[in-house]
């Protein structure tokens, strides 16, 4: 993506992403139970969609978010399916989790071995830009997928309910946030571990929504409050990029730095 399309890394970021992933969940339940598509055909669809903002975003110079969060949510939502799709095929969750973290891994080691050999000594400092390059899409669908399957284990699985366990993995996720310095965000692995705990909390908040509201009011519900607290961080100028950004490089090893609001 352009880089006038991606935010910049700061807490409203992470609340961002932490609502984009509630609503997420409750969008790719809807689209598989209530209108009928299943885990698995609704993903086509979802992957034309994906491209199509994608190809849109490159026609586009105006400076704005809305289709990096745009992508954002088609991944949650076609990542919601797919982690799924383990229940469909009786799969035991602990063998469904293993699977996707050690797919996240490798193509975690993969981006940084290959961004390395890219950067050959031209590391740009000070940015806190998304790398939106194409392994990016992919690693935040496997974080995705992995969350899913988290969250549905945490709350079915280990018996625990929707509520107790959006709690219980929001504990990590905190703790995360608290540990998370300098160095450390720097990380690929640490950025997508906070992924996966957010997804995974994110999960089961949206099933806790959809079991209290009824799946197409919690959709509803979940949606006008992601879109709305995006609106108001671009009325308050908060999450888009400022001009000194503009000419930043992205980042081909970690995905953003150390700037955080």
């Amino acid at each position: 993506m352009q880089i006038t399309h991606v935010p910049t890394i700061g807490k409203k970021y992470w609340a961002a992403l932490i609502l984009a992933s509630i609503f997420g969940a409750n969008t790719g339940d809807l689209l598989a139970d209530a209108v009928g598509l299943g885990h698995i055909a609704g993903l086509p669809f979802l992957a034309v969609l994906f491209a199509l903002v994608i190809v849109a975003e490159r026609f586009d110079h105006i400076e704005h978010t809305a289709y990096f969060w745009s992508a954002i949510i088609i991944i949650r939502t076609s990542a919601t399916n797919i982690g799924d799709i383990g229940h469909d095929l009786h799969l035991r969750a602990p063998l469904v989790i293993a699977g996707f973290a050690i797919a996240l891994f490798i193509t975690i080691l993969l981006w940084q071995a290959y961004g390395t050999r890219r950067k050959q000594g031209n590391s740009p400092q000070g940015s806190s830009v998304l790398s939106t390059v194409p392994v990016y899409w992919f690693a935040m669908l496997l974080a995705g997928a992995l969350g899913t399957v988290l969250g549905d284990y945490f709350s079915f699985g280990l018996k625990l309910g929707t509520l107790k366990a959006a709690f219980v993995l929001g504990a990590p996720l905190a703790l995360t946030f608290a540990l998370g310095g300098y160095r450390l965000r720097l990380h690929l692995l640490y950025y997508f571990f906070t992924v996966v705990l957010i997804r995974a909390a994110g999960t089961a908040a949206g099933d806790y929504l959809a079991r209290g509201l009824g799946l197409w009011w919690s959709t509803l519900t979940s949606g006008i409050v992601f879109i709305g607290f995006l609106v108001l961080l671009k009325k308050r100028e908060e999450i888009v990029l400022s001009p000194a950004h503009k000419q930043t490089m992205h980042l081909e090893t970690a995905p953003y730095s150390d700037r955080t609001d």
